[in-house]
């Protein structure tokens, strides 16, 4: 099992709105079966928006990534786009689950 954790840095005045789409749009692309996580800062660098998920393996992450890209809901497609204006940088941390 992998956890996938996507870190973005928002603009200032962009992380609860960032958040907020977030929340509302991950469990669509990761869809059924997959624990979705939307987290803020409270304390470190402001504006941190955390994304945390679990997949099976790094191929069920290419998979949901790539039908994301080809068969996404036309609504979710909508909501996100333009959602790359709201941060400044971002990274992805992939992690093997031990136990």
């Amino acid at each position: 099992m992998l956890l996938i954790r996507e870190i973005f840095i928002a603009k200032p005045g962009m992380a609860s709105k960032l958040a907020k789409l977030m929340r509302e749009t991950m469990p669509s692309i990761v869809k059924a079966g997959s624990r979705v996580q939307v987290m803020t800062d409270l304390v470190g660098n402001f504006n941190n928006v955390v994304i945390e998920w679990e997949v099976a393996s790094l191929a069920a992450f290419e998979k949901i990534i790539s039908d994301y890209m080809k068969n996404a809901n036309p609504k979710t497609k909508a909501k996100m786009a333009g959602y790359t204006d709201m941060y400044m940088t971002g990274r992805r941390e992939i992690y093997r689950i031990l136990g």
